[in-house]
């Protein structure tokens, strides 16, 4: 994949605050899980939907794609809408009003940046479902949260395949937290029916990759926070199980860091307040999160351990 196309896709979710209800709990309920993940599946099946209707198959295979690809995109988008389906029905059947899809701005114009945002945004659904799972109580909603997660990471795993990038990119999964994530899909919600009940979520301030993707471990790396950070402050990444924070340097209205070698895939950058040496807590938080796609080295085989 051309270097701007991707770089595109994560200059897309540069974050901004939205005219989507939020609010502050002291606890997450399962009910506000399913809403939250409602609210994300109404953002894949508008954007996948939208996508087919301006992009025709002859679109996609003249832009270097598969027929085999675009038979694939169609389910991709059936299954979206399945889960939309599904858990319109599961919050409808505990009595409560599920959340209606919102006005959404997409600015992707061609088949390849189309296929491109959708590589990373599947990306953040499979952090979103893997983050949440925890939170949920119901033996139940966690089977069937899980049961999609399987089928996110499915989408990733093509997208990412048709991109030219490498699909397992990482040899585990990101969790991010809901305020992380709503980050991030906040970015493309223009506006949301008032009657939409409240999300216990926000959104922190932006964080924006300024530079050309994929990267590489080692490669020294610039973001632009949403305003200037104090005088103290950590570039934490977050890949796989790994939450690794470094040092970064202040040049102008730019922060400047280097990409550590624990780094790989689709992964998550934030500015945060202190060295993170475990879970990245929203108290940690000052911005972010950025993507940024990190090229994973060479897969190391030992063959001495089957022996």
């Amino acid at each position: 994949m051309k270097l701007s196309t991707r770089s595109a896709a994560t200059l897309l979710l540069a974050s901004t605050a939205l005219s989507h209800p939020v609010e502050k709990r002291q606890a997450v309920t399962d009910l506000d899980i399913l809403q939250y993940a409602l609210t994300l599946e109404h953002l894949e099946n508008v954007f996948y939907k939208s996508g087919i209707e301006q992009f025709t198959e002859s679109d996609f295979t003249a832009a270097g794609f598969s027929t085999q690809y675009f038979t694939n995109l169609l389910y991709v988008v059936a299954d979206e809408q399945d889960h939309v389906e599904l858990l319109t029905s599961a919050i409808a059947a505990t009595g409560a009003t599920p959340v209606a899809a919102c006005a959404y701005d997409f600015p992707f114009t061609d088949p390849m940046s189309f296929v491109a945002l959708a590589s990373v945004l599947e990306g953040v659904g499979t952090s979103a479902y893997l983050g949440g799972a925890g939170l949920i109580t119901s033996k139940t909603y966690l089977g069937v949260a899980g049961s999609i997660l399987v089928t996110e990471s499915i989408h990733t795993s093509l997208q990412r395949f048709n991109l030219g990038e490498i699909a397992p990119a990482n040899p585990y999964g990101t969790a991010l937290g809901l305020n992380e994530v709503y980050t991030l899909a906040a970015s493309f919600i223009t506006s949301c029916p008032a009657s939409n009940p409240a999300l216990p979520v926000k959104a922190f301030p932006g964080l924006t990759a300024t530079q050309g993707e994929p990267t590489s471990q080692g490669i020294s790396y610039t973001f632009q926070p949403a305003s200037a950070p104090p005088s103290t402050f950590f570039v934490t990444f977050v890949s796989g199980l790994t939450t690794v924070s470094v040092t970064g340097t202040l040049e102008g209205d730019m922060v400047s860091t280097v990409i550590p070698d624990t780094i790989q895939g689709q992964s998550y950058a934030f500015i945060t307040s202190q060295n993170v040496t475990g879970a990245l807590l929203d108290s940690d938080v000052l911005f972010g999160p950025a993507i940024v796609e990190v090229t994973p080295p060479s897969p190391r085989i030992d063959f001495g351990e089957e022996k």
